[in-house]
Parts: C-alpha cells; sequence; structure tokens
C-alpha cells in the first residue's frame, strides 16, 4: 500500500577485512569524552596525516563542532570495538545547498588495515546521497598513502591534482558497476573470513558440560573429543577440574571458538568470559530464546547485542553446531555423535532439529561434507554468510542448502548465482510464495518456479530425500554437455520406464538406447556395456538400471566394479538399483580415491535428479549476459517521483513513473457521466472506453471494453451500455485507440525467495488461469530480457503463429530491461502491472499501468555493507 516511508536508521553492525564484527552510527553529543580519548591515543603521525598539523589536543571549540552534527549538511559516523570509539568520519557540505561535500576520516593506530576507511567512505556516501550531495571532495597528505589507496580503491571514477603540497581529490558519489563490485567483493572476503575462523579453530572452549558426563554440553565435548579434534579443547566450569578427562578451567584465558550449552539466562556470563578471553565466535546450542515467543527473542536480541559489541560472530542460539571434515581439524562442533565422513559438499540447514537427521541420512548415502553449518534460529551466521566461505573454500566444490527461510533474499540471489557459476547450488525450496507468484505454482506445469531457482543458478527440489538425490550426483559427477540420455540396464521395464520418465525431467533419450542386456548378463559384461555408453560421444549421461533379482550377478559386486573403473568418464553417471532403497556403496573418501556412486532405487529418482543437473549445466554454458545502458532514463527523477507515490493509495497510477525510464504510456482519462464525453474529445477520436473497475477492468469478453468509437454519438452509445451491465455513473477510462497488437502482460513482485522478480506472459483470462508466466530476478540483463520474451507457452503467438505477423521482440526486451532497471533502482516499488502491453510488428503500446509501494525504504542488499 502507498505509506509515507519512515527514515531509515544509519546504525549498522558491519564486518572488516579479518572477519571481525565492528558497529557503526552517527555520533552524538555524549561522545565528546570518547573523541578526546580516541585522539588521545592516535600516533603523532596519524594526526599529522588527518589534520595537517600537530593538533595534540582538541579544542573545546573543535570538540563541540566535531560531535554537534546536523545529520545533513553535515554528519559523522564513529566505529565502536569492545566498548570504545576506534574511527571516526565525516562529510561537510560546501556551502547551503552545494551539491558537493569534503570527506575525511581518521582511524586508530591499532586499528588500521582492517579496512574500516573503506567502511566509512561507503556509510558517508550513502547517508550524502540522500540529502542531495553528488560529489565529495578530499585533500590529502602525499606522504598518506594508505587514504590515498582507500579512495583510489573504492570503484569511484576519481579525479585529483596536486597544488600547493597537497592532494586533492574529487569524485562523483553515485555508484558505479566497479564501486559495485568493489563492495561486492571486500563483503565476501570479510564474511568468508569471518566463518573461516569459527571453522578452523586452533582452540575450542566448551561451556556447559557437567562433570558427571550427563547432558548436552557433554555429549559436545565428547564428540569433539572423539572426532579427533586437532587442536586444544577446553571444558570451562565453575568448580570441577576435570571433565571428560580433560583439565577444566573456571575462567578462559584462550580459545578461538566457544561451545555454549547452558542455560539462556546463563549465556551474557559467558559472553563476557568469551570476550575478555578473545574469541572469535560463539556456537550457541542452548534453547529459549526467539523461538521460545516474544520475551525469548529479546533475549536473543540482547544475545546478538553483546556478540558484535564484542567483535565476535555467532551461530545459533538454538542450533544443531557446525562441522569441518579436512584432516587438519577433524571439528564436529554438533549434536551429531560422528563427524561426518570426508567429503567435497557444504552443507547448510537452518533446522537444528532435522539436522541430525540430516547427516545421518548423508552418511548413508555416502555423501561425503567439506564443512556442515547448522543456524537455528539463525541471528547472526546465515546461508548467505555459508554461501560466501564456500564460494572459494578449496575443500568444497558443491553447497547444499536446507532453508526453512530468507533473511535477505535479494543478497541470497546475487551471491548463488556468482557462486553457482563455479561451484553447483541445490537447495530446498522455500514453501512461502507471495499470492503474486501463486498463480505460477498452480497451473497443470509448475515448473515457473523451478525456471525461476534456475535462471539464478540454484538447482531446486521439492524434498530432503531430493536434495541428496542432486548432492549425490553434482559431487561425484561430472556436469552433463547436454540432454541426451544412454540408458543401459538388464530389465526391459526398467529401459521403458526411462523413456517414459524422461521427458518430463527435460531429458532425451539418446539414439540406440534404450539398451537391454537382458536377465542372464555377467556383471563384467554389464559393466563393459556400461563403459561403452559413457564412451559414446552421442550422449550426455548414462542411466545403469541394474536388477540383481534377475541376474546372476552380485549388486555389490556390480556398484564397486562401476565405482573404481568410471571414476574418469567425461560423462555422469546414476546407477539404479531397484526394491533396496538402503543399498550403497558408499567408503569413506580419501583425496585421490573414487567417490561413492550416485546410487538410486528407483528409476524415476534418477531421471528427475539427472534432468535437474543437465538444466544446471545447460545453465552454466550460457554466457553471463550484460546490463545495458538504456537511453532516455533519468534516474534521479524517478527516484523524486517514486517517493512522492509512496504517499498515494495503493494502486496508483504509475504512468509518470515509467516515463523517467523511457516508457511511454499512452494516455488516458477517468470520467463518468456527462464528463464521459468531454475526456472523449480531449482525447480526439477515435477513442476507447473500458470500466475502470475491478475485476472487470480490461474484460474484453464482459463487455467492460469499448472500441473504435469515431464520434459523440458513438461515445454516448456504448457508455450507455456500459451503465446498463455495470450499473448507473460508472467509471471508464477514455483512451484514445491505438493500432492493434497482441496483448502481453508485464509484472513486478517481490518474491520471498529472490526479491524483485520481472514476470512475462501473454495477456487474457486463459494465460491467467493457466499460470503462463515467466519469471527472471532483476537485474534483468540483455540475454534475460531476451529470453523471458520466448519463455512463456503461449510465445509462438508473438512470432507468427498460423500466419500471424510477428512482434517487434526486441522492443518487448527493451521494455522488460527498463522495468527491471526501475525496479532494481526504486527499491520503495513493491509491485508494479503493464497490463496490456500491445506488441505489434514495429513497437508497442503500454496502455495501462499500475504500481504498488512498501513501507521499507530500502532493500536490505542495497547501499553499504552491514550486517
Amino acid at each position: 500500500m502507498g505509506i509515507v516511508n519512515e527514515t531509515p536508521s544509519r546504525d549498522a553492525d558491519v564486518l572488516l577485512s579479518d572477519g571481525t564484527t565492528v558497529h557503526l552510527r552517527p555520533i552524538r553529543p555524549d561522545d565528546a569524552d570518547r573523541i578526546v580519548a580516541l585522539h588521545g591515543r592516535f600516533s603523532e603521525r596519524t594526526r599529522y596525516m588527518r589534520y595537517f598539523s600537530a593538533y595534540p589536543r582538541i579544542p573545546q571549540r573543535d570538540l563541540d563542532r566535531f560531535v554537534n552534527v546536523d545529520h545533513h549538511d553535515r554528519e559523522a559516523f564513529v566505529v565502536e570495538h569492545a566498548g570504545e570509539l576506534i574511527a571516526v568520519g565525516r562529510y561537510e557540505r560546501l556551502g547551503a545547498q552545494s551539491h558537493q561535500a569534503e570527506v575525511a576520516f581518521v582511524v586508530e593506530d591499532a586499528h588500521q588495515g582492517r579496512g574500516i576507511g573503506s567502511v566509512l567512505i561507503e556509510h558517508l556516501v550513502a547517508a550524502a546521497g540522500t540529502v542531495g550531495i553528488t560529489e565529495f571532495e578530499a585533500d590529502v597528505l602525499p606522504i598518506n598513502q594508505a587514504m590515498l589507496r582507500v579512495f583510489m580503491a573504492a570503484g569511484f571514477r576519481i579525479e585529483r591534482q596536486f597544488a600547493d603540497g597537497v592532494v586533492h581529490l574529487w569524485f562523483p558519489i553515485a555508484a558505479t558497476p566497479d564501486s559495485m563490485r568493489v563492495q561486492w567483493s571486500r563483503e565476501q572476503q570479510a564474511e568468508a573470513r569471518s566463518l573461516a575462523r569459527l571453522l578452523t579453530p586452533r582452540a575450542v572452549a566448551v561451556y556447559g558440560a557437567r562433570s558427571d558426563g550427563t547432558g548436552i554440553g557433554a555429549a559436545l565435548l565428547a564428540h569433539l573429543k572423539g572426532a579427533g579434534f586437532t587442536g586444544e579443547i577446553i571444558p570451562v566450569h565453575p568448580s570441577a577440574s576435570a571433565i571428560g578427562g580433560l583439565p577444566a578451567v573456571r575462567s578462559l584465558r584462550g580459545a578461538d571458538l566457544a561451545i555454549v550449552a547452558v542455560p539462556a539466562d546463563a549465556v551474557p556470563a559467558v559472553i563476557e568470559d568469551c570476550a575478555a578471553a578473545g574469541v572469535r565466535g560463539l556456537v550457541v546450542v542452548s534453547a529459549g530464546f526467539a523461538e521460545s515467543g516474544p520475551q525469548g527473542a529479546q533475549a536473543q536480541a540482547a544475545l546478538l547485542r553483546a556478540v558484535r559489541d564484542q567483535g565476535m560472530r555467532l551461530v545459533g542460539p538454538n542450533c544443531l553446531g557446525i562441522a569441518n571434515t579436512d584432516p587438519g581439524i577433524r571439528l564436529n562442533a554438533t549434536l551429531a555423535p560422528l563427524l561426518p565422513r570426508q567429503g567435497r559438499v557444504g552443507f547448510f540447514s537452518q533446522s537444528a532439529a532435522l539436522g541430525t537427521a540430516l547427516l545421518a541420512e548423508a552418511d548413508r548415502r555416502g555423501l561425503g561434507l567439506s564443512s556442515f553449518i547448522s543456524a537455528g534460529n539463525r541471528a547472526d551466521v546465515s546461508g548467505n554468510d555459508a554461501l560466501q566461505y564456500w564460494r572459494e573454500d578449496p575443500h568444497t566444490d558443491a553447497v547444499l542448502l536446507y532453508l526453512e527461510t530468507f533473511g535477505n533474499p535479494r543478497k541470497f540471489a546475487r551471491i548463488a548465482r556468482e557462486l553457482a557459476r563455479r561451484k553447483p547450488v541445490a537447495a530446498v525450496a522455500s514453501p512461502v510464495r507471495p499470492p503474486a507468484l501463486d498463480a505460477v505454482t498452480t497451473g497443470p506445469d509448475a515448473r515457473g518456479v523451478a525456471a525461476l531457482f534456475a535462471h539464478s543458478g540454484v538447482i531446486r527440489v521439492d524434498t530432503v530425500a531430493e536434495l541428496f538425490d542432486v548432492g549425490l550426483l553434482v559431487a561425484s559427477q561430472p556436469l552433463p554437455a547436454g540432454d541426451r540420455v544412454a540408458v543401459v540396464t538388464n530389465a526391459a521395464a526398467l529401459g521403458v520406464l526411462t523413456v517414459a520418465k524422461a521427458p518430463a525431467a527435460g531429458l532425451r533419450i539418446g539414439e540406440g538406447y534404450p539398451r537391454d542386456l537382458g536377465p542372464t548378463v555377467t556383471d563384467v559384461d554389464f559393466v563393459q556395456a556400461v563403459h561403452e555408453a559413457l564412451a559414446d560421444e552421442t550422449v550426455d549421461a548414462v542411466v545403469a538400471a541394474y536388477a540383481p533379482a534377475l541376474a546372476e550377478g552380485d549388486k555389490l559386486g556390480v556398484a564397486e566394479l562401476l565405482r573404481t573403473s568410471t571414476a574418469e568418464s567425461a560423462r555422469p553417471l546414476a546407477v539404479v538399483m531397484p526394491a533396496d532403497p538402503s543399498f550403497t556403496v558408499a567408503p569413506a573418501y580419501v583425496d585421490g580415491d573414487p567417490p561413492a556412486l550416485p546410487m538410486f532405487p528407483a528409476i524415476e529418482e534418477a531421471v528427475r535428479a539427472l534432468g535437474r543437473v543437465a538444466r544446471y549445466a545447460a545453465w552454466r554454458r550460457e554466457p553471463v549476459g550484460t546490463v545495458p545502458p538504456l537511453p532516455g532514463v533519468d534516474t534521479a527523477a524517478g527516484t523524486a517521483i517514486a517517493h512522492r507515490l509512496a504517499s498515494s493509495p495503493p494502486d496508483v497510477e504509475a504512468d509518470e513513473l515509467l516515463a523517467a525510464y523511457g516508457i511511454p504510456v499512452v494516455p488516458s482519462r477517468a470520467a463518468s457521466g456527462p464528463q464521459v464525453a468531454e475526456a472523449a474529445a480531449a482525447c480526439g477520436h477515435p477513442v476507447a472506453l473500458k470500466v475502470a473497475t475491478k475485476p472487470w477492468r480490461h474484460r474484453i469478453d464482459l463487455g467492460a471494453v469499448r472500441l473504435n468509437l469515431s464520434t459523440p454519438a458513438q461515445v454516448e452509445e456504448a457508455y450507455q451500455e456500459l451503465e446498463r451491465l455495470f450499473g448507473l455513473g460508472v467509471e471508464v477510462v477514455v483512451q484514445p485507440m491505438v493500432a492493434p497488437g497482441v496483448a502481453c502482460v508485464v509484472e513486478v513482485v517481490d518474491d520471498p525467495s529472490f526479491g524483485p522478480v520481472v514476470g512475462f506472459g501473454l495477456g487474457g483470462e486463459a494465460a491467467d488461469l493457466l499460470g503462463d508466466r515467466a519469471w527472471r530476478p532483476v537485474p534483468l540483463t540483455d540475454r534475460d530480457a531476451a529470453a523471458l520474451v520466448r519463455a512463456p507457452r503461449a510465445a509462438p503467438l508473438l512470432t507468427g503463429y498460423r500466419g500471424a505477423a510477428p512482434v517487434d521482440l526486441d522492443a518487448l526486451a527493451d521494455l522488460l530491461l527498463r522495468v527491471g532497471r526501475l525496479v532494481d533502482e526504486q527499491p520503495t516499488l513493491s509491485s508494479l502491472s503493464l497490463n496490456p502491453v500491445l506488441a505489434r510488428p514495429v513497437g508497442l503500446a503500454v496502455l495501462h499501468a499500475t504500481a504498488i509501494f512498501t513501507t521499507s525504504p530500502a532493500r536490505p542488499d542495497q547501499g553499504p555493507r552491514r550486517l
């Protein structure tokens, strides 16, 4: 609904380049004493670099000016860590109403080189941009190379000149592709390092282990010991001298990671102890927080604040824990009794309750893991952090996600898309859908949502079992180069079933297949036939369906022969052995040994998983595409219009906003009664009359639209007919007639999994009923837009179906690009509908557009870095 936006908070928790958390906020008058203390900790060199003089102390007049700012023409941010200020950054507008401001920052010596300067610039740029400042200036001493590097490496188009012994810099602060790449790269590195510090500790403290060996804490301690953790394990206990055969301490003196299993009300004291000992992160298994109700949610918020104030990160609370199977680490800080088998798959599970079962199933299926993270209530560390870590982790080749919700969907879509270009990512689909996307899943073909995941690079599955099916394929097999499948079997029925199931999975059976070897084939001959299929250049993948009950063979022997003899194949192999879902060939993974085969108890499961992986491989082969420049776009004007429209009622007309993005809407006038004739005359005959009220708007089939009214008499007669059908004084929209075309619909909705998505389909009730829409997440590339106009099932109507003239697909693609850019740049826009859009052989016409705005002033993934 259209509601006036609130000013966003400028407070932020931010990760530094080494993975430490700090708090950034606007300066306050009561910061004066801490500013003086900070100044006192500066070295003489730091003071000289900042103030161009010795400046040994801050005069009271200067101090008052430093801490009293109007947060508009003058803004200052401080950075806090462990209760102290460690940096200050500020801008000051150069004159009333000026678009330029001077920027400067200073960082305490002990914290220099940790990326604080770049964080301050990002937040100062964001704050200045909201008050009409468009350019920053700075004066830097030539010997201050560190500060010069911070400015030059920020990705802005910086100009500089040397005069009077000072380097003068100036640059526009509008985000550029380079500045966003720099920001996202720094974000990725910081988030990855923060998780690396948790997953590769040298010493682990355990809080909550009882001396009698009972309870969750003692179990966690036993699991750490049992896994063979290569570092030091330190039980912390208020009275016991030893726990679980290990010396215990009353107060921690040094550790990288703390595992916490004390009651919820005792957790704050643990945080204080950990902070004093220099702990870098906590895994809080304890329950009794947000999952327990409002009081628990308050306790969780206080927990998070305390952890971040001390520069630490938090996994949980109410989580299963974390694990790292690296032989040099062997960390099992989970409630699962056994460390997962070693492999090359990263596994994230939000659910603690399901986590143990997931690890047990991974072991049963022979899926080896590189690391495992269960975030529980996900107060801090999330699936996005895990993706950032696994992106560069050399021990991880694929990623599996069990996510119940998405905390920052837009960021998830961005980083998943980046990661999936390198490593497969499979996720159980979130069951939550926005109402605007209901049609995508209610039609006879529910592949619309799967396509949305696929075009973000994520292999979407419906169940945990399917997650493991896909995981086994991507973990142990090469990606298929196409959709052609060879089938080798010793049971004709299995071959027939594969042929029947392949089309629904998007697969084609290769020529000459299925190859039925008959029930009497020997193990060696069966394996040889599979080898021949894997070498067949006319296929892209192989399904080996073996029914031991019908052959003189040993399924264990066949599986082991296939595992050891096909590991070097360039084509993926899926093995089906029916009637025994518990059977796997899954030795512990050792570098250099062939990993476990992807084994399936049913043809349907193997074909479905192979089809999903083939679609992902096709996505990987597609060129990435670019976000092209678009002439006629005025972002500043669009932002002003969007801000004004945010206070309008729901379903506000969006013509003016679209015009700022080079999208003209055919002019229209709302009228009723005698004003209809006047509106028609103003538009110029011939005109169209359309009932303005839902649900009849656009319903030509119900008589709610009258076209080609060339005279005042025809207008009057048409309006009288509409009054008879829809009531006296019915409001109508009057528009000048335009050339006919194929009716299309362009929509934008906010999807909980991917943020803003653009939808395209053909108009009409039949298309709406069948859910014939295609969707892509923003920002749209040129390839996204070109593919989107061809994606609906009814798309042949646009390309000359049954002799009709083809429409201008380039014009439709350009329209989608402009809509994508609009929603990408205007975060208050919650939904947009262009309906109908008339596509013609040359050009198109947008007849009607409405928009709905949200109360959120900014999307979480826009603006400066923040946790």
